[in-house]
């Protein structure tokens, strides 16, 4: 569920306001599936917060350069017939989205300045989860049935 895996303009095509995904479901489909994607990515974005120090193992991610919280969307699955919510993907990505959500193995680059030269140092660390889609979805999944409901009885 962390990410989208396709890049922001492949992404866009499968947006819920462009024309080949309206004609592909009914309208209270779409009016379900698009509500629940936009609360998910909400909570998502609001739980990623702007803080001095890093996040601790379990808590959402800070928010360091803002492109991870700029990039979360949702996505109308035509195979699935569903929503796909997540970050997508971006140029030289090097699967934070992923190793933030479910922890892993990352390689760091630090870049300096010596004797005017620059030194480039790479560092693998091992990172503890700090989950930020998952509790997401799992906030707004209980309001799903709600959703269907609502759609359901605006259709009688």
């Amino acid at each position: 569920m962390v990410s989208i895996g396709l890049k922001l303009n492949r992404a866009k095509s499968q947006f819920f306001d462009r024309t080949k995904v309206q004609n592909a479901i009914s309208k209270r489909e779409r009016r379900v599936l698009s509500k629940f994607g936009a609360f998910v990515r909400a909570d998502a974005r609001a739980s990623i917060r702007r803080r001095k120090r890093s996040s601790r193992p379990g808590q959402a991610p800070t928010n360091q350069t803002g492109l991870l919280k700029k990039n979360i969307f949702f996505i109308y699955s035509h195979a699935r017939r569903s929503v796909i919510i997540g970050p997508t993907l971006l140029n030289g990505s090097t699967g934070a989205p992923e190793t933030l959500e479910h922890g892993g193995v990352a390689t760091i680059r630090r870049i300096t300045r010596r004797k005017g030269k620059r030194v480039v140092s790479l560092r693998r660390v091992t990172m503890a989860p700090r989950p930020y889609m998952g509790p997401a979805f799992d906030k707004n999944k209980q309001d799903l049935p709600r959703l269907w409901e609502d759609a359901l009885i605006g259709a009688a």
